[in-house]
């Protein structure tokens, strides 16, 4: 696996953010990481029940619309006192029917976010400090074709506990209740270029640029 010169990269997403933070990782090949939406990619679906086979999916979706290599990451937190939970349907955590894994009524993304959160907080409300530990996970794949039959993954995992109220503005998702110990605050009261260095997905991203070297 090698890359040459002005290569493109589709990245499974519309994120601008990730995209900039991939570009420059991958700086030192001389690609150009593109999002999917640039060329109409509509969203996979996420019928996967791992974050791994998402991330498969999300990846072999962008890669057969656009010819070109691709990347994908699926992630998500889990919650040791809910088994788990919300795990690969952390985006979607507020609209599901009970533990089914059926999701109802979608939401926008923020509104989503604060409904996530509020239903976490619901579901803690009893639980002491010590037992709301949880971690972000992040999956992320290389492939270079949608056939590619060995695609590349890396993980990342970010350990941290649930807080019993929202703490910072920055950030999105289940950042404002995610307590990162050694930074003594919230993930979403860290700086971008702080978080990005920790995060699950900075880790991930990290591991994936050296498999890719």
């Amino acid at each position: 696996m090698s890359f040459n010169r002005g290569d493109k990269i589709v990245l499974a997403t519309g994120n601008q953010g990730k995209v900039r933070e991939l570009g420059a990782l991958l700086q030192e090949f001389e690609v150009e990481v593109l999002p999917q939406n640039k060329f109409g990619v509509k969203e996979a679906e996420e019928t996967g029940l791992t974050f791994v086979e998402n991330a498969i999916l999300k990846a072999r979706n962008a890669a057969a619309h656009t010819g070109m290599p691709a990347i994908a990451d699926d992630s998500g937190l889990e919650v040791d006192f809910i088994k788990g939970a919300p795990g690969i349907y952390s985006a979607r955590y507020a609209t599901l029917d009970g533990e089914s894994g059926v999701s109802g009524d979608g939401e926008d993304e923020v509104g989503g976010d604060l409904a996530n959160n509020k239903k976490l907080l619901q579901v803690l409300s009893a639980v002491p400090e010590q037992e709301r530990t949880a971690r972000f996970q992040c999956l992320m794949v290389y492939m270079e074709h949608p056939e590619d039959p060995t695609p590349l993954i890396a993980q990342g995992t970010w350990e941290g506990h649930i807080l019993t109220e929202p703490q910072g503005d920055n950030g999105f998702g289940y950042d404002p209740l995610f307590f990162v110990k050694e930074q003594n605050c919230s993930s979403a009261q860290l700086s971008a270029e702080v978080k990005n260095v920790l995060s699950h997905r900075g880790q991930a991203l990290q591991k994936l640029v050296e498999m890719l070297r």
